[in-house]
């Protein structure tokens, strides 16, 4: 018998990817609804407000796979003269944040774009859950993010 008590864990890493692009093109792409337009398979389910607005308390799901069949999203900080988002995810066994910093570069002509994601197991599968997705996300520094944010900025 294991006495030993659950013990929740926190990690979290960030990346930085440039994109050569002014940051008043480029920020509005990390708004959960914006985003479709560079990730086809993202299908934010919107809840609060009645319409695709983004605020602080803007709340949406996104359908999961068998171990989270959905997410809860929730806009808990969002101050665009600062080019700053953050979102607060939950599900049954892990809540994360997702903090989005955008800065302008190259006389305006660039942006940074950090990306940081803090995870808190809730369970030990939640503990697991998380390690196995940081460990996912960051595999190419999000690369990934970057190449599909070009591919719809510079497609022709």
């Amino acid at each position: 018998m294991n006495t030993r008590p659950f013990a929740a864990e926190k990690i979290s890493q960030t990346a930085s990817f440039i994109i050569d692009e002014n940051i008043t093109l480029v920020f509005p792409l990390f708004d959960a609804f914006e985003e479709r337009k560079w990730e086809p398979s993202w299908n934010p389910k919107l809840i609060y407000p009645e319409t695709e607005v983004i605020e602080v308390g803007t709340t949406f799901s996104i359908d999961g796979d068998n171990k989270e069949p959905s997410c809860l999203w929730r806009v808990i900080q969002f101050d665009p003269a600062s080019y700053f988002i953050q979102y607060f995810v939950s599900t049954r066994h892990r809540d994360w944040t997702i903090s989005v910093k955008c800065e302008s570069e190259a006389e305006n002509t660039q942006t940074k774009v950090s990306v940081t994601y803090t995870f808190i197991g809730l369970t030990p599968e939640g503990n697991e859950l998380n390690r196995t997705h940081i460990n996912q996300m960051y595999q190419q520094d999000l690369q990934d993010w970057k190449q599909a944010i070009d591919n719809y900025l510079f497609a022709s």
